[in-house]
């Protein structure tokens, strides 16, 4: 989490600093997918490790943001061209019965 440009702990409110960065794999429009670099930054105070995700993925999903919010909000649906066989009903119906962690 990032408070005034400052990395801040959000278990203790410690300061964070830089650890490594791992790869992380997202699933894009049309089912092709992209590997981008995500850092984990340590807390100092608690040890604690975090992931510093950018705004174009959420944290524990493997399809990106941009996707997701089109299907919350209805514009994607099973029938929308390019995403016919992408992502599968099931998981779309899950996104919008929790839509309230996906919009603000």
């Amino acid at each position: 989490m990032i408070i005034n440009n400052e990395s801040v702990c959000p278990n203790c409110g410690g300061r964070l600093k830089y650890y490594d960065k791992v790869q992380r794999i997202v699933r894009t429009k049309g089912g092709a997918t992209k590997t981008i670099n995500v850092r984990r930054m340590r807390c100092l105070a608690c040890g604690a490790l975090h992931r510093e995700l950018p705004s174009s993925i959420f944290p524990y999903k493997h399809y990106e943001a941009e996707l997701i919010i089109g299907v919350v909000e209805g514009l994607i649906t099973s029938d929308t061209l390019g995403y016919e066989d992408h992502p599968c009903g099931m998981t779309m119906a899950n996104w919008i019965s929790h839509k309230s962690q996906f919009l603000l």
